[in-house]
């Protein structure tokens, strides 16, 4: 089925080695493994029941089509051949969301946007990014808070840090690094002249107790600063907002969402943990040389995703030259498609 990437019978193996693990006494000795045990179990379990669902289904589709073929019945058949597509596309989704077996794949994930060079133009474009990632994990059902906000001088958003929970959001996400480019007629330009605006989007799994990261005291220096963003005006009485850089890697987290230093210091050490962890995965995988280049100039070398509304309207990603031509649904979070391919090219790769 669809070129054959979806094995059943793996699956059902993975959830069966599940099992096995669970009825072992000292199964709960190590919570969080346990948790992450079920919650994989689960995830498996209901792609496993979907896709049973659906092949049902398409088999009592095509006797149905089969008997209004013989009848000539048209209306029937349309109707039919309907249903079966849409329940392909189920079953091609199913498909993806087999992918999703990566190590970290099942974490909750940070998203970190910076505004490129350019003003207002970009920091109204970084805002944009945020949108569409928030609109994205609605539409799931996730959650996400805003860790940090810097406002941009006129509009938009300098920088802003989210963390989202929810299933496999890691997973999904963790191809939007990169450097993304939009060309549009600006609303802040009383000439109306097409302007192009970068903004780079970082993806960072949240680590738990389970990884283990030392971070030596001598390595890092930690900053505290009066907050600006959302918060109302308490968060701007005081300096409770924390900023602490690693100076080996010189890697920068800060926090301000929490009106109490403390929380944003212990939040801020969270990330910069998972910020490391990721620094060592990329590491290993020889990634981190081709990812710290793409970070570090956010301009027209190193893009993943172009955005035009103006003079024509078309989202393309320049990794496997996927389009669509309605950008403004895009922008509303409807990027499954996009996210769905980067998988499916990650797995060719394997």
């Amino acid at each position: 089925m669809l070129g054959g990437t979806f094995d059943k019978n793996k699956i059902k193996d993975k959830i069966k080695n599940f099992d096995k693990k669970i009825t072992q006494g000292d199964f709960w000795k190590n919570k969080l493994n346990a948790q992450k045990i079920l919650k994989e179990k689960n995830f498996f379990g209901t792609i496993l029941e979907n896709y049973n669902f659906t092949i049902k289904e398409i088999e009592n589709l095509e006797q149905l089509l089969e008997l209004a073929t013989k009848e000539n019945n048209s209306a029937v058949i349309k109707d039919c051949e309907k249903k079966i597509n849409l329940l392909l596309n189920q079953i091609k989704k199913t498909e993806v969301s087999c992918f999703l077996s990566g190590e970290n794949d099942h974490l909750d994930t940070y998203i970190e946007i910076h505004a490129g060079a350019g003003g207002t133009e970009s920091q109204d474009w970084a805002q944009m990014l945020r949108r569409m990632y928030s609109k994205w994990i609605e539409k799931k059902k996730s959650k996400f808070e805003i860790i940090s906000e810097h406002r941009g001088d006129e509009a938009g958003i300098k920088s802003s840090t989210l963390k989202v929970t929810g299933p496999y959001v890691y997973g999904w996400l963790k191809s939007e690094s990169g450097v993304h480019r939009l060309v549009r007629i600006s609303p802040f330009d009383s000439s109306a002249r097409r302007h192009t605006s970068f903004a780079s989007v970082w993806v960072y799994p949240v680590v738990d107790d389970t990884v283990k990261i030392d971070i030596q005291e001598k390595d890092i220096r930690v900053d505290t600063y009066r907050s600006s963003g959302a918060g109302g005006q308490h968060v701007n009485t005081t300096d409770s907002a924390v900023r602490i850089t690693h100076l080996p890697t010189n890697i920068v987290v800060q926090c301000q969402n929490e009106r109490s230093q403390h929380k944003n210091k212990e939040t801020c050490f969270n990330m910069l943990k998972a910020r490391l962890y990721k620094h060592e995965m990329e590491k290993k995988e020889a990634a981190s040389e081709n990812l710290a280049k793409s970070k570090s100039d956010i301009g027209w070398g190193h893009q993943i995703r172009s955005y035009v509304l103006q003079p024509y309207q078309l989202v393309k990603d320049l990794r496997n030259n996927l389009e669509n031509t309605d950008p403004e649904s895009v922008l509303d979070g409807d990027i499954d498609e996009f996210l769905e391919a980067a998988l499916y090219q990650t797995k060719g790769k394997k």
